[in-house]
């Protein structure tokens, strides 16, 4: 199976049934599958109809209206080659749909239970096709005292949905023989929950419709039209249980009913939003992801490569790391940008505009101005020692490319934060938009079949079939209008079926965006009317630059106005060089205040405060977004086993992730689980790496006990017991010690990291925690 097999249409590549190779067109091998387990039993439910139903019905009065309606007509019995082909139809369908769950069950082989499906549906749609078409040529309704009656239109949705399914499960199979994914189909939980769901609720619509033909009297087909307007709660009122025992069976049967509908409402919409999830918002994802690291720049000797300009030549000749600089030296490369044009600065947002030229990009139109030296001093693009960028995208020289200065890690989390922020809204509107096309494909084509069905029975314009359609999808249903022909309820029956589950997907799309803004706007104007609150005015010049920087400027044009109107002060030299010293001052690291000692039972301490939140954290909805102070201490506590950076590496290849970097493949904020349930696996591991460590080191101290055992002469036995248990009362506190006081003082600093200043936002006092 895992050979090629050479053919006229090329070279097909048959996967075996499971392998850990890549695997592409992701819809073909998941949403198609579980989309034809869906339309399979409807399928079958409409062939029943088509099967049960005769297709022909005499109207009264030459079909003169009104009493010539299709309501009214008698049905005309049909030829016996008609019942027995459309029985075969059937019986494909069904034995399609079998095998199509076996393959789901693994009960039969993908490679025989796949094309027995195609085949069985492409035998019993070409088998309605035959029947439509010699009905019509051999067996036709002659007008206008004759139509076709529900079965008849039942068996061609039938036979268009047989098509449909026996055409994807075609492109399926193609995927597979080109080698796009294996065999095996492998079901989620809500995956397997949707087809049982599925079969059952059309298997509770059809056996309604069954019991209440005979009850109430109603033809099968007019039974199923009520029993789907009763479980959809659209209630027309045009049909109704004409007995006590209808009405009593009825009030069991709608519950259940609802119910059902629920479910399988619910579980399509979990199979919608994981497939968006998995294959569309995390693909934008990783695409934001990619853009960011490629235009990042972490110093003005990176910026120059970025720019593609040349580098000024070191005065020994040998070139050094960013951070091996001389200040002179680094006053060489802002001059070296400054020869060739000048920075336009926003924010963390860097342009380069060339001397003697424009820039096209009509979003920054402020102040234009070099990079200062103060901005040169710049941490390299890795979170830990020894850690750098995997699969750096390459990058493409634009000399009027935006380029993102990072100027350390928080700068780094901060452009992660900005990445995930713009995939939730893409997330959010993605999803309404696709349920906003799939609701007016919905309403304006069904408004154009209702609108042409109706026609000789009602009447109705194109207006009067939206009005009825809306009224429909929104199971309002008010009665005054409802279908009455054959072809309008048939379809009716099918079209909402389909609807239904998409207005439920819109409306709960619409809870996470239009509602949520229409929330915001209201406690928006509440801030600024009836409530004000502290602080807006400053949030929303924070959140409008533009506005911002224009007010700044006015401002300090007015200072400088007072100022020459006070007259010109000597400037003190020292405030001067206080400034350019503040300048030097650089953020710290994680990785310094990691480095930062503390005791055994505060560290510990620590850790289990830590768990205890991040489990607590864990509760919390929405999901729980940890600052970058706290992440910077669940990283001290995460890392805090490690004794060296060799050691550091060997243990995240044993024990999972250790060290990563915020806008790299491996960055905690691109996994699929909460940030509080990654931080708590990672503390648990932390725990595991110690006691790991305690138990080797315990071991090692006993063998070198019983070596000595031996030598310890009679008289200091007791001393020596005594020794060992003091050795090991305290053995939890000196090891951890021992562990932190060996990375205390130790800074591998790579190209641009931080100075040895540390940020008092950092230090957290002695038996306090920023978690606790």
């Amino acid at each position: 199976m895992g050979g090629f097999l050479k053919t006229n249409w090329g070279q097909l590549k048959l996967r075996g049934k499971d392998d850990d190779l890549p695997q592409s067109w992701w819809f073909a091998s998941t949403a198609i599958p579980l989309l034809a387990a869906t339309i399979g039993p409807l399928a079958n439910l409409l062939s029943i109809a088509g099967l049960v139903s005769k297709w022909k019905v005499d109207l009264p009065n030459n079909g003169k209206l009104p009493e010539g309606a299709d309501d009214n007509g008698v049905t005309i019995p049909d030829p016996q080659w008609e019942l027995i082909l459309n029985g075969l139809s059937l019986a494909f369908g069904f034995i399609g749909n079998f095998f199509l769950l076996c393959n789901f069950t693994r009960r039969v082989r993908y490679i025989i239970a796949l094309p027995a499906t195609v085949i069985m549906w492409f035998l019993s749609s070409a088998i309605l096709i035959s029947i439509i078409v010699a009905m019509n040529i051999l067996n036709p309704p002659i007008r206008p005292g004759q139509t076709w009656s529900q079965g008849f239109w039942h068996a061609i949705i039938a036979c268009v949905l047989y098509n449909l399914g026996f055409g994807m499960l075609l492109i399926n199979m193609v995927g597979y023989l080109l080698g796009k994914y294996p065999q095996n189909f492998y079901l989620t939980g809500y995956q397997r929950t949707l087809i049982l769901q599925t079969m059952m609720f059309f298997l509770w619509l059809g056996g309604g419709a069954g019991i209440f033909s005979r009850v109430c009297g109603f033809s099968f087909s007019n039974a199923l039209y009520f029993c789907d307007a009763t479980i959809l709660t659209v209630g027309f009122g045009d049909f109704s249980p004409t007995n006590t025992v209808g009405r009593g069976i009825v009030i069991p049967y709608s519950v259940l009913g609802i119910v059902f509908l629920g479910l399988v409402i619910s579980s399509i919409h979990k199979f919608a939003r994981g497939i968006s999830r998995n294959k569309i918002v995390k693909a934008h994802e990783e695409r934001l992801r990619v853009n960011t690291v490629s235009r990042s720049v972490a110093n003005d000797g990176q910026l120059l490569v970025r720019l593609g300009l040349p580098p000024p030549e070191p005065h020994d000749g040998n070139r050094r790391p960013h951070s091996e600089l001389s200040q002179s030296e680094r006053s060489q490369l802002t001059e070296a940008i400054a020869q060739y044009g000048e920075l336009d600065i926003s924010g963390k947002v860097v342009t380069f505009i060339p001397k003697n030229r424009k820039t096209t990009s009509s979003f920054f139109r402020h102040q234009k101005h070099t990079l200062k030296p103060a901005a040169l001093k710049i941490p390299s693009p890795s979170n830990g020692p020894g850690k750098s960028f995997k699969n750096v995208p390459k990058i493409v020289v634009d000399q009027r490319q935006q380029l993102l200065y990072l100027k350390d890690e928080n700068d780094r989390f901060e452009a992660m934060r900005d990445v995930q922020e713009n995939t939730r809204r893409f997330k959010q509107y993605y999803k309404l938009s696709l349920s906003i096309v799939a609701f007016a494909i919905l309403w304006f084509v069904g408004a154009v079949i209702f609108w042409i069905s109706e026609d000789r029975e009602q009447g109705w314009s194109y207006f009067e079939a939206l009005y009825f359609c809306y009224i429909s999808l929104l199971t309002i249903g008010y009665g005054d209008y409802s279908p009455t022909s054959n072809a309008g309820k048939a379809f009716f029956v099918f079209w909402s079926l389909v609807a239904v589950p998409i207005v439920t997907t819109l409306i709960s799309d619409m809870s996470d965006t239009v509602i949520s803004g229409i929330n915001r706007g209201t406690n928006t104007l509440a801030d600024w009317t009836i409530m004000p609150r502290a602080g807006v005015v400053r949030e929303f010049l924070e959140s409008h630059p533009r506005l911002k920087t224009w007010i700044e400027q006015r401002q300090q044009k007015k200072e400088e106005e007072k100022r020459v109107e006070r007259g010109f002060v000597i400037q003190n030299p020292d405030e001067e060089v206080g400034e350019e010293a503040a300048d030097d001052v650089e953020n710290p690291t994680i990785e310094k205040f990691i480095h930062e000692g503390m005791s055994s039972h505060e560290i510990l301490r620590r850790l289990a405060l830590a768990i205890k939140k991040a489990a607590q954290d864990m509760q919390v909805s929405p999901p729980k977004r940890y600052s970058y102070e706290e992440w910077a201490e669940f990283t001290r506590l995460i890392r805090f086993t490690a004794e060296s950076p060799e050691q550091l590496k060997e243990e995240e290849e044993k024990e999972g992730l250790i060290n990563w970097d915020w806008i790299g493949e491996d960055s905690p904020m691109l996994s699929d689980m909460p940030e509080s349930e990654w931080i708590l696996n990672r503390l648990i591991e932390s725990i595991n790496r110690y006691t790991a460590k305690q138990s080797r080191k315990g071991r090692r101290s006993h063998r070198h006990g019983e070596n000595e055992q031996y030598n310890t002469p009679p008289g200091s036995k007791q001393s020596s017991e005594e020794g060992e248990a003091e050795n090991e009362s305290d053995q939890i506190e000196h090891d951890t010690e021992s562990l932190v006081g060996t990375r205390h003082g130790t800074n591998d600093e790579g190209e641009g990291s931080a100075s040895t200043n540390i940020d008092c936002r950092f230090r957290t006092p002695k038996g306090r925690s920023n978690l606790g």
